[in-house]
């Protein structure tokens, strides 16, 4: 597979014109720009050449196919994530850790434009190394960021970390890189923060599916909703109309619905209006996740989930 030598590399992160660029940085500025503009499928060699005013052949001189392009255009980004690793796999876990999750972050940033613009199409590398690569480059981060003998806990949390650290950058691409970057990070240490003790406790089978899948979720529904709404209904009295082993915890709206039924005369919701009406318009703007605005409205996850699925 042909890369880009050293020199493309350097002027591809910025993407900037340069009047002393030569004939094969010019063509992956401009197969970017039609990449973004079409669409890879939808972008022929002949095209990249008119935009340039160079034949088919001069192209393909330098770019025998053009997946050869696209492999070229994310190779900075491969080599940047490749250096990071190395560098960090000589450290100290937590340091190692650290080192992956913001230098991650600040590549991602760096590469901005070409990633995504690629983001759908980077896919296609598969066809060479590039592909095995990036599988490479991911299980590496893993490994770092959950540490030598990790748990299953531990694995997934990495996992979710690199994303964390990674797709916000191509769903919010009006927000500037300084904003993004302390965003981006700040959610990473929430969550890889330690976990109370009481959130160590795993969820019981039946909460498995449904909208308290998540722990937090589970033990808030649990803990506000009376034990008596949550016991196994006598045979033949009026709370046994719902079907049998048809758990709160299972059933969506039902922990809300029967803790609102029960709910001591006088007690306030725990969302004002006003509250809910903020939320709703933060979680639909996309600029806050539900911890940021549960954070905001001093309240649990499971609280935020309940206004914002509620009618």
């Amino acid at each position: 597979m042909i890369v880009p030598t050293g020199q493309d590399v350097a002027r591809l992160a910025g993407m900037t014109a340069d009047p002393a660029d030569d004939t094969r940085t010019r063509i992956l500025r401009a197969a970017l720009d039609l990449f973004a503009e079409h669409g890879y499928q939808r972008t022929s060699l002949r095209q990249i050449g008119e935009r340039l005013r160079l034949t088919k052949t001069a192209v393909l001189y330098h770019f025998p196919a053009k997946e050869h392009l696209l492999a070229a255009l994310v190779e900075p980004l491969v080599a940047d994530l490749e250096a990071l690793l190395d560098s960090a796999q000589t450290q100290p876990t937590d340091q190692a850790r650290w080192t992956v999750l913001e230098g991650w972050v600040d590549i991602m940033l760096a590469h901005r434009r070409p990633l995504g613009m690629l983001f759908h199409d980077i896919a296609l590398v598969g066809r060479g190394d590039t592909y095995h690569r990036l599988i490479v480059i991911a299980m590496r981060a893993n490994d770092l960021i959950a540490g030598p003998d990790a748990g299953r806990r531990e694995r997934v949390r990495a996992v979710q970390a690199v994303a964390a650290c990674s797709d916000p950058i191509v769903f919010f691409t009006d927000v500037s890189d300084e904003v993004l970057r302390a965003d981006m990070l700040d959610g990473v240490r929430r969550l890889l923060a330690p976990l109370p003790a009481d959130a160590e406790a795993p969820l019981p089978a039946d909460a498995a599916a449904g909208p308290y899948a998540d722990a937090a979720a589970w033990r808030h529904a649990t803990t506000t909703v009376p034990a008596s709404a949550r016991e196994t209904p006598a045979p033949g009295t009026a709370r046994d109309a719902a079907p049998r082993n048809t758990s709160a915890a299972t059933t969506p709206g039902a922990a809300g619905a029967v803790a609102h039924r029960r709910r001591r005369p006088g007690r306030p919701p725990a969302l004002g209006r006003e509250q809910v009406e903020a939320a709703r318009r933060m979680h639909a703007a996309g600029t806050h996740s539900v911890d940021a605005i549960a954070a905001a409205l001093g309240v649990s996850r499971a609280t935020v989930y309940r206004h914002l699925t509620a009618p």
